[in-house]
């Protein structure tokens, strides 16, 4: 199916800036162009792009164009940089999900040393981000998974630890006879999210069978350490995020010793090799920096 540049432009500057007023402005035309070169495109594929709203989102198969029309603009830069006769291409746009304690710790380290680039970050779980690349809606993703999504490249990284810490005065009130199965059942738990698994692997793996104590959703990294340290549950943080409040008694550690080792990954559309190599090698050194050797 050929698609028309200047209607995939429009999809994603909309996608990219909630409205297609902002998008007229990006893209220096009017905004019944825009309107125009949308309707266009919809009536190409034959379904709805966009959401009308304040602001507009994209649908599945907006996304997916939207990412498509990314990618074209990765390779053309690369193409650019490659051919010294054409003009210098403007900064290009890669969406790339990430899980959020990489995002809270060490991957803006990655980001920083691509200024080339504008990145657009989805949040995801580590155990599920490889899915925004089977949908073709992101270049690039920060996965626990090792099994490479049709047409990726695999590349591991390294292993972020996981401490599983409460405050002094939960441990006191919750686990008076120490860490047990059946304390562990009762005393409320943090969670990232529903899809967040990594307090149930970890007491999978520390008491042998599948418990699910009582929670709280907190989808935020600096959150979940703040709620552990005010006692309102205890929680997997990553080691990085907590260090200081360990050193400073505000945190403990439920099972000292018992930390959680995720491994990650760093997987990207093979066609795309060539042209997110710079990516991928700053995103190598930032890992060696601040991951944990793979055991």
């Amino acid at each position: 199916m050929h698609l028309d540049p200047a209607q995939l432009a429009a999809l994603a500057a909309i996608l990219r800036s909630g409205s297609f007023e902002r998008a007229a402005h990006d893209l220096g035309v009017t905004q019944s162009a825009v309107s125009q070169r949308l309707k266009a495109l919809e009536t190409r594929v034959g379904a709805l792009l966009v959401h009308r709203g304040q602001p507009c989102t994209g649908t599945a198969t907006g996304r997916r164009l939207a990412a498509h029309a990314d990618r074209i603009g990765l390779l053309e830069a690369d193409l650019a940089r490659d051919v010294a006769a054409l003009a210098p291409a403007p900064r290009t746009r890669l969406r790339i999900a990430v899980n959020a304690d990489s995002l809270a710790t060490w991957f803006p380290d990655a980001l920083a040393g691509m200024p080339q680039h504008l990145f657009e970050l989805v949040i995801d779980d580590q155990d599920v981000s490889h899915d925004w690349l089977r949908r073709g809606e992101a270049v690039g993703a920060v996965t626990a998974s090792d099994q490479p999504v049709a047409g990726c490249n695999v590349v591991p990284l390294g292993a972020l630890r996981y401490i599983p810490t409460a405050s002094p005065e939960f441990m006191a009130r919750h686990f008076p006879q120490g860490v047990t199965a059946d304390a562990i059942a009762r005393a409320p738990m943090l969670q990232f999210n529903v899809k967040d698994r990594l307090q149930h692997n970890w007491i999978e793996r520390v008491f042998g069978r599948a418990i699910s104590p009582p929670s709280h959703l907190i989808a935020s990294p600096e959150g979940f350490v703040r709620a552990a340290r005010l006692g309102l549950g205890w929680g997997l943080n990553p080691e990085t995020l907590v260090t200081q409040e360990i050193a400073a008694g505000q945190l403990v550690s439920l099972l000292p010793g018992a930390h959680f080792d995720t491994p990650l990954y760093w997987q990207s559309g093979r066609l795309l090799a060539e042209a997110l190599a710079p990516l991928t090698r700053s995103i190598r050194k930032a890992a060696r920096g601040a991951l944990r050797p793979r055991g």
